[in-house]
C-alpha cells in the first residue's frame, strides 16, 4: 500500500521495517517528526535524550549489543555528538546503527547554514543522502544493511526541503532484526591507543570497499538525456534539476561518502560540460576537481541559502528568470513574535526595563533580541549564556558590567548544568535565569528531563531544578513566577547586588500546552486607559494601539493577564467567559 508521508515520517517507517529496536534522540528542527514517528511503533524503543552526544552514545551502546539503533538530530547538533561519532567510526558496529542528520539550508529554523557532508568524510562514515520521501525510506532501510555489511555506522543526511516535504511511499512488512548472544570483544570496542591504531587500518580498509560500492551498487546513478550539459547532484537539488531541465544529463549521487570516481569520470567523458549543483560548500565540486576535472559549480550558483528550480534554470541553462509576481501593495513584515501569553516575555520586559547585559540561547526566548523587547545581547549555542555570561565577567573582573544569563529548561538539561558548574567552581558571580515553562517549547512541544514525562508519554523521574542547581555549587536559588514583574525585578536587582552566584527559575507553563487554561479575555477600560502605551512593552501580539486608543484582539488574547500586571492604572482587566 502506498501512503502520503512526509520525509521524516518515511525514515521512522524504514526504521521500523529494517527492524530497528531502539531509537535515542534530541528534537530539532528540521529533524524532529522521525522520532516522534518512531515513537508510535510499539515494536520500537523511543527516547528523548538530553542533547545529541547522550543520543548517539545511547545508540552506539544498542548497536553494541547487537540491536539495530539510530539517533537523530539537527546539524548544530551533530557538532555536539561529533566525540563519539569520531570514534564510533573506528569501534564500528555490531548491530546497525544509523545516525540521521538534517542539514538547514536557507537557516529556517537554526543558526548557521552548516554543511554537514564534512563531518562523513573528516569521520570517514558513510553517508547517504535521498532525494524524496520513497528514497527516504528506502535508504533508511539500506544504510542499515551498509552498517552491518562494511562494520560502520552510516550518517544519512537530510535538508529541510526533503525532511518536510510529501511524497508516496510504498509499505512494507517489518523485518524482524534477531539480535545475535553478546560477546565480549575488547580489542574493536575499547579505544585504548594501541586497540585504536588497528582499528584505524580497518577504517582505510572498510573506505575501499565502501568506495567499490559507490561505484557499482546503484545507489550512485547516471541519466543521460541532453549531454551538453552533465550536472552532478543529490538529495533536494536532484528535484530541482528536474524541474528546471526535464532532459538534463544527471549524475544523481545517493552515496555522499565515499564519492566515486569512475562514475564521475564516466558520467564527465559523455558530457560537454559539467556542473554540480549543490547547496552550502562545494563538496561534489572540489572532490569532483581533485580528479582533474574541470567542472562549474559555485562559480554559478550561490554558496548562501537554498536553491530552487527558477535559480538552476537561470544560471545554469540560462532561461530567463521568471518575473517575480508582486502585489499593488507593499506586503507589511510579519517577524516572528513570541506567542500570546508565553511565560518568556515578563522576564524579558523586566531585563529590558533593567537594562542589564544579556546573554542568550537558544529556544523560543531567543526573540526576545526583537523589538519591542529587545532584551539580549548575545546568542551562540546550546548551553552558551552561562559560559559566556562567565567569560564576560572574568575579562572585565571587577568593572564587569551586570550580566544575566537566560536559557530554558529543556536547554539548560542539554549542555548547561556544565556551564553552571564551571560558575562555581570557578568563583564566577553569574546570575542565571531558567525560563522553565514545563516543555521543550520551540520545537513543538516535547517533554525533557524536567517534565516528569517519557516521549511516549510514560510517568518517569523528575528533575528538580531547584535541587540540580544547588547540587552544582550554588547556594541562591530562588523561584519566581514571570508575570509577577514587581516580584521578578526586585529578584534580579537582588542577586545582581551580590558578588557571587545564583539562579532565578522563572517557572509557569507554556501557553500553548493543553492543560494551560486562563479565564478569559482581557479587556480595556478606555476611561481608566492614560494611554501610556507601558502595556505595548511587552510586545503582545494580541495588543494594539491605533494612535488614540488601546485594542484587544480576542482572537489571540488567552487572558494570561500579564498586561494587567504592567499597567498601573487598573485599565486592563480580564473578562471571565461564561
Amino acid at each position: 500500500m502506498k501512503k502520503l508521508m512526509l520525509g521524516n515520517e518515511a525514515i521512522a517507517r524504514g526504521a521500523y521495517e529494517a527492524g530497528v529496536t531502539v531509537v535515542s534522540s534530541y528534537p530539532g528542527t528540521p529533524s524532529t517528526e522521525i522520532t516522534e514517528f518512531a515513537a508510535k511503533y510499539n515494536e520500537i524503543y523511543a527516547e528523548w535524550a538530553p542533547n545529541e552526544k547522550t543520543a548517539v552514545e545511547t545508540a552506539a551502546g544498542a548497536s553494541v549489543a547487537g540491536a539495530r539503533s539510530m539517533a537523530c538530530m539537527k546539524h548544530v547538533g551533530l557538532n555536539v555528538a561529533a566525540d563519539p561519532l569520531f570514534t564510533a567510526a573506528y569501534t564500528g558496529v555490531s548491530g546497525g546503527m544509523v545516525i540521521c542528520v538534517a542539514d538547514d539550508p536557507g537557516m529556517f529554523s537554526s543558526q548557521n547554514e552548516q554543511d554537514s557532508r564534512h563531518y562523513a568524510r573528516a569521520s570517514k562514515t558513510a553517508m547517504l543522502e535521498p532525494s524524496d520521501s520513497a528514497e527516504c525510506k528506502e535508504f533508511t532501510k539500506l544504510a542499515f544493511d551498509i552498517s552491518e555489511k562494511f562494520d560502520t555506522p552510516v550518517l544519512l543526511r537530510l535538508t529541510t526541503r526533503v525532511a518536510h516535504s510529501q511524497s508516496l511511499v510504498e509499505e512494507n512488512d517489518r523485518e524482524e532484526h534477531k539480535i545475535p548472544e553478546y560477546k565480549k570483544n575488547a580489542q574493536k570496542y575499547v579505544m585504548m591507543p594501541a586497540m585504536a591504531k588497528a582499528r584505524h587500518t580497518a577504517v582505510e580498509e572498510r573506505t575501499e570497499k565502501l568506495l567499490e560500492f559507490a561505484e557499482t551498487s546503484g545507489i550512485n546513478r547516471i541519466e543521460y538525456g541532453d549531454k551538453k550539459i552533465g550536472i552532478i547532484t543529490a538529495g533536494g537539488c536532484y528535484n530541482y534539476v528536474k524541474e528546471a531541465n526535464p532532459d538534463a544529463s544527471i549524475l544523481k549521487l545517493g552515496m555522499l561518502f565515499p564519492l566515486p570516481e569512475k562514475l564521475i569520470r564516466e558520467f564527465a567523458e559523455n558530457v560537454d560540460e559539467l556542473y554540480a549543483v549543490e547547496q552550502l560548500d562545494p563538496v561534489i565540486e572540489t572532490h569532483v576537481k581533485s580528479l582533474g576535472i574541470e567542472i562549474h559549480g559555485k562559480d554559478k550558483l550561490t554558496l548562501l541559502g537554498e536553491y530552487s528550480a527558477d535559480m538552476i534554470a537561470e544560471k545554469i541553462f540560462g532561461k530567463p528568470a521568471k518575473t517575480p509576481i508582486t502585489a499593488d501593495e507593499a506586503t507589511p513584515a510579519r517577524p516572528p513574535v513570541l506567542c500570546a501569553g508565553c511565560p518568556h516575555r515578563g522576564v524579558h520586559y523586566v531585563l529590558s526595563k533593567l537594562g542589564v547585559r544579556v546573554t542568550g540561547d537558544i529556544g523560543c526566548y531567543t526573540l526576545g533580541a526583537l523589538p519591542p523587547l529587545q532584551s539580549i545581547d548575545t546568542c551562540l549555542c546550546m548551553g552558551g549564556s552561562i559560559t559566556m555570561s562567565h567569560g564576560m565577567e572574568k575579562a572585565q573582573a571587577e568593572n564587569a558590567e551586570k550580566t544575566v544569563a537566560i536559557l530554558g529548561d529543556s536547554t539548560f538539561m542539554h549542555s548547561g548544568i556544565t556551564g553552571l558548574i564551571n560558575v562555581a567552581y570557578n568563583k564566577g558571580t553569574s546570575t542565571v535565569i531558567i525560563l522553565d515553562n514545563s516543555i521543550t517549547g520551540m520545537t513543538g512541544h516535547q517533554q525533557n528531563p524536567t517534565t516528569g514525562k517519557t516521549l511516549k508519554g510514560d510517568i518517569t523521574r523528575q528533575v528538580d531544578l531547584e535541587l540540580l542547581c544547588k547540587a552544582c555549587g550554588i547556594d541562591r536559588v530562588s523561584i519566581v513566577d514571570p508575570f509577577d514583574v514587581e516580584k521578578l525585578e526586585k529578584t534580579i536587582k537582588e542577586e545582581l547586588s551580590h558578588r557571587e552566584p545564583s539562579v532565578i527559575i522563572a517557572q509557569r507553563p507554556c501557553a500553548l500546552l493543553k492543560g494551560v487554561k486562563y479565564e478569559g479575555k482581557a479587556e480595556v477600560d478606555n476611561d481608566k486607559c492614560k494611554k501610556c502605551k507601558m502595556c505595548m512593552k511587552i510586545g503582545c501580539p494580541a495588543l494594539s494601539f491605533n494612535g488614540d486608543s488601546l485594542k484587544v484582539d480576542t482572537t489571540l488574547c488567552n487572558g494570561c493577564g500579564l498586561c494587567l500586571n504592567i499597567c498601573k492604572f487598573g485599565a486592563l482587566s480580564v473578562k471571565k467567559e461564561g
